[in-house]
């Protein structure tokens, strides 16, 4: 059982990232809002929760999992 919104909000975001990504998860967002999304709040408040070892492992396992698949060259 969830013990408050905001880890309601959290779990739920997490898996429209999941299926999502980033930026689709947050269109998504608004639009069932109706309104905007305010993205450098939600990720300010997001981060200030993990330490900086934390905000390093999920960067890693992001970078792992979510491969670049753009045209652009790699130098």
């Amino acid at each position: 059982m969830m013990n408050s919104t905001v880890e309601l909000m959290d779990k739920g975001f997490a898996c429209l990232v999941e299926k999502l990504g980033v930026v689709d998860a947050e269109r998504f967002v608004a639009m069932i809002k109706g309104d905007r999304f305010d993205y450098t709040i939600w990720r300010r408040e997001y981060f200030d929760k993990m330490d900086a070892e934390q905000i390093s492992e999920e960067a890693a396992s992001y970078a792992r999992s979510h491969t670049h698949r753009g045209r652009g060259a790699r130098v």
